[in-house]
């Protein structure tokens, strides 16, 4: 059976936690920042976790490796 191949734009995108759930970088806060609050700029500095299990079934399988 071949190598499975690791998804490369998830791979840059998202980060797996030692308990094994995704996280990702908020959208929205790299440039054009002056027309945005800073309550608005200082929530999109966190990271988020992924919340659907749909959705970190499907990443399992574009991140085989990590």
């Amino acid at each position: 059976m071949p190598k499975l191949k690791t998804h490369r734009g998830a791979a840059k995108r998202l980060k797996k936690t030692a308990s094994g759930k995704f996280m990702f970088k908020k959208t929205f806060a790299s440039h054009l920042l002056t027309g945005k609050q800073s309550k608005r700029m200082r929530k999109l500095t966190k990271s988020e976790v992924v919340e659907a299990t749909k959705e970190v079934a499907s990443l399992r399988r574009l991140l085989p490796y990590k």
